[in-house]
C-alpha cells in the first residue's frame, strides 16, 4: 500500500484536470445537442444534464475507442505521456475551453487537444506529423464543408420546394407528438456522437499515462480496459458541465445567426451527429461537432438571407476569431509549460 500511495497521489492531479476539462466540454456540447429540445419546450432544462451525460457515456463506451487511441498514442507516443506531460496537455486544453465558455462561444475541444498534444510532441521530437497533417487537419477542413454542402442542398432543394408544394405541412408536423419524440431522439443521438469523439480528449491521454506509469504494453488488451475505466470516470463530468455552462450556451449559436425551426434543427442535428460519428468509428479522427453544427446553420442562413448578410454577421466573425485563438492558445501554453517542466527536470523522458 505504501508503494501505491505515491503513484495514486501522482494520478490525482491529472484526473482532476481531466474532469475539469470534461466539465467544460459538457458545457460546450450541450448547445448543439439539446438546444432544439430546450428551446421548443419539449424537455425541461433540469432533465437535460442527466440525459446528456448518460448519452455521452454510452457513446464513449460503444464508439469512442478509435478516437481515444488516436489521442492516447497516435499523435504523441504513449510512453511519453507521464504525469507531468498529461497534466500540462489537459490543463492547456481546459483553460482554452474555459475561456471560450466564459465568452459564451461554443468551441472545438478536439482541435485544442490535438494542438496541445502536438506542442510537447514537437518539443521532444516525437510528433506523428503524418497523422496530424495528412489525416486529422484535412478532415477538419473537409467535414465542415460537407456539413455545409448537405444542409445547403436540403434547405434549397428539399425544404423550399416541399414547402412550396405542401404549404403548412411543417407547421402541422411540429404539433404532432411523434415529432416531439424525433426531436428528443436526435438530441440524444448528438450527445451519443459527442461521447464517441470528445470524451477521448480527456480519457485518451489519461489511459496512455496510466499504461506508461504502470509499464503496461500500450498495444495490448489491457490498454482497452484502462481506457474504459478512464472513460467511466471522465464521462459523467460532461453532465456536470452541462448543468454549469449549458444554459448560457444552449441558444447562443442558432438564435444569433438565423432563426431555426424545429424541423430544420432536427435535420442539422442528424447531419452533424452522423458526420462526427463516422469520423469517430472509421478513422478515430478527433473533430468538432460545434463547427459541423455551425457550418450547417450557416448553410441554412445562406439559403434564407444570402451569402453577404450571413458572413457579415457579428456573431459569425466572433466565431472565426475564437475558433482560431483557442487552439493556438492551447498549443502555446502547452509548449511553454513543457519547456518549463523540462528545465525543472520534471519530464523524465
Amino acid at each position: 500500500m505504501n508503494m501505491l500511495s505515491p503513484m495514486l497521489n501522482g494520478l490525482l492531479l491529472p484526473f482532476l484536470v481531466a474532469m475539469f476539462l470534461a466539465i467544460n466540454m459538457g458545457g460546450s456540447g450541450t448547445s448543439p445537442s439539446f438546444a432544439t429540445a430546450y428551446g421548443s419546450g419539449i424537455l425541461r432544462k433540469d432533465l437535460i444534464p442527466g440525459l446528456f451525460g448518460l448519452c455521452v457515456l454510452i457513446g464513449a463506451l460503444l464508439a469512442g475507442k478509435n478516437t481515444a487511441i488516436t489521442l492516447g498514442k497516435g499523435i504523441l507516443p504513449a510512453e511519453s505521456l507521464n504525469y507531468t506531460l498529461t497534466t500540462i496537455i489537459l490543463f492547456s486544453v481546459a483553460l482554452s475551453l474555459l475561456f471560450a465558455n466564459l465568452l459564451g462561444v461554443p468551441q472545438s475541444t478536439s482541435q485544442s487537444t490535438v494542438l496541445a498534444l502536438a506542442a510537447p510532441a514537437h518539443y521532444i521530437g516525437q510528433l506523428n506529423s503524418k497523422k496530424v497533417f495528412m489525416e486529422i487537419i484535412p478532415m477538419w477542413i473537409l467535414l465542415p464543408i460537407i456539413s455545409f454542402g448537405i444542409m445547403y442542398l436540403i434547405a434549397n432543394v428539399f425544404i423550399k420546394r416541399f414547402d412550396t408544394k405542401h404549404p403548412g405541412y411543417f407547421q402541422t408536423l411540429k404539433r404532432q407528438s411523434l415529432f416531439r419524440w424525433i426531436v428528443i431522439i436526435t438530441s440524444c443521438y448528438v450527445a451519443f456522437s459527442i461521447g464517441s469523439n470528445n470524451v477521448a480528449n480527456a480519457s485518451g491521454p489519461i489511459a496512455s499515462m496510466i499504461t506508461n506509469e504502470l509499464h503496461i504494453n500500450p498495444t495490448g488488451s489491457n490498454f482497452v480496459l484502462i481506457m474504459i475505466l478512464a472513460t467511466l470516470i471522465i464521462a459523467p463530468s460532461f453532465g456536470i458541465g452541462s448543468s454549469i455552462f449549458g444554459r448560457k450556451l444552449i441558444v447562443k449559436t442558432g438564435v444569433e445567426i438565423v432563426e431555426i425551426g424545429k424541423v430544420e434543427a432536427s435535420i442539422i442535428s442528424f447531419i452533424t451527429a452522423s458526420l462526427l460519428l463516422a469520423a469517430s468509428v472509421s478513422k478515430g479522427i478527433p473533430t468538432s461537432l460545434v463547427q459541423l453544427n455551425t457550418f450547417a446553420i450557416l448553410a441554412l442562413s445562406v439559403s434564407k438571407k444570402g451569402w453577404k448578410e450571413t458572413f457579415s454577421n457579428k456573431v459569425v466573425k466572433r466565431l472565426w476569431i475564437i475558433w482560431f485563438i483557442a487552439p493556438v492558445f492551447a498549443f502555446v501554453l502547452s509548449y511553454i509549460l513543457t519547456v518549463m517542466a523540462d528545465h525543472a527536470g520534471l519530464l523524465e523522458l
